[in-house]
């Protein structure tokens, strides 16, 4: 078994315009004084890293390394999900898609889902400088408005959908393992990869490829009422890249999963700081320490209620409190007899 590392933290949600917010150096002095010793960088937020730098400089890359090493911190992945969103958009979400993207690109299309593309193939050579093994994405989503069966779906729809989204990613997967990294796609509503089910779909459409992996993300999970803990059994050697984040769900006599239409406070499902919510972590790193899992325990903090900054200083603390350190012996070695092969068949009554 391996330990997994940790604490570190998703800096998307806590990136702004004020300190100390505003920078790498900033945001990781920030981090390190609540305890955190990885962070996870956004791809897409020029505040904290140059994409464009980064993948054409491994000088750069150091230099970036340097900054977070300089306060105690590793730099964990690259994190590149509104790229991924973009790879594969329906056309019913082209204007709200085009926020993702750079300006120059809005309102074409076309041109948003080459410039995804580039974006996600120099994630993969900046994540080559920095000896990251893993990029955090999402998969697009051509399939998402038909989610629900009504109107019936015509027959085919679905398989068409899916095998265009892996004629779209199949290059960008094969200039990955170029690269040496693996695709931890997120399983999130909103992606055309929601559930177990629809991740098989996607590795049955791209042939199985080797760097079509997973990023495990419980709070997704809860909001769908899907096994959390039995997706790690099912899944554990897709599992590349792991958010800790909460969630709950409480269901009323008037609304559900799909929550009304509601704000995320007013919703039957929404998330929550750590601690907060309704996810088994103790079960959840005892099986992906169980099953060597060794990368980042990663918060990504989200939630209705709490003020982020605290989510962020207890975040540190509740991850810390879960880390696993494994055993390098059993516990009951104290009482083994140090038998043999020739004891062992004595003791089954073999001659």
């Amino acid at each position: 078994m391996k330990t997994i590392k940790g604490p570190a933290i998703f800096l998307a949600q806590f990136a702004g315009d004020a300190a100390p917010f505003n920078s790498l150096d900033a945001m990781c002095a920030w981090v390190a004084g609540l305890g955190y010793k990885g962070i996870q960088i956004p791809a897409w937020d020029g505040r904290l890293i140059d994409l464009k730098k980064a993948s054409d400089s491994k000088d750069y890359c150091d230099e970036i390394a340097g900054v977070a090493a300089s306060h105690g911190l590793a730099i964990t992945e690259l994190a590149t999900h509104l790229q991924g969103q973009l790879v594969a958009v329906h056309p019913v979400y082209d204007e709200l898609m085009d926020g993702f993207a750079a300006p120059e690109v809005h309102g074409n299309p076309k041109a948003r889902q080459e410039w995804a593309v580039d974006q996600l193939k120099r994630a993969a050579r900046a994540s080559k400088h920095l000896g990251l093994k893993a990029i955090p994405t999402f998969s697009g989503a051509l399939a998402w408005p038909f989610i629900y069966p009504f109107p019936q779906r015509p027959a085919g729809l679905v398989e068409a959908a899916f095998n265009e989204l892996a004629k779209r990613w199949t290059p960008i997967l094969n200039y990955f393992d170029e690269h040496g990294v693996d695709a931890a796609y997120e399983i999130h509503p909103g992606e055309d990869l929601h559930d177990g089910i629809t991740y098989e779909m996607f590795l049955e459409s791209t042939k199985n490829h080797p760097r079509a992996n997973l990023l495990y993300d419980p709070s997704h999970y809860v909001l769908q009422q899907l096994d959390y803990l039995e997706f790690i059994d099912i899944y554990h050697e897709k599992i590349k890249a792991f958010h800790v984040k909460d969630a709950e769900f409480n269901p009323t006599g008037r609304q559900g999963v799909y929550g009304g239409y509601q704000s995320w406070v007013n919703r039957a499902g929404r998330f929550r700081s750590l601690g907060d919510g309704q996810v088994d972590f103790g079960a959840v790193f005892s099986k992906l320490t169980a099953n060597d899992f060794d990368g980042w325990a990663v918060l990504e903090w989200e939630c209705a209620l709490k003020h982020p900054e605290d989510g962020a200083r207890e975040g540190a603390q509740f991850i810390d409190a879960h880390l696993i350190r494994v055993t390098e012996r059993a516990f009951d070695d104290f009482a083994g007899s140090g038998t043999d092969d020739a004891a062992n068949r004595r003791i089954l009554g073999l001659k």
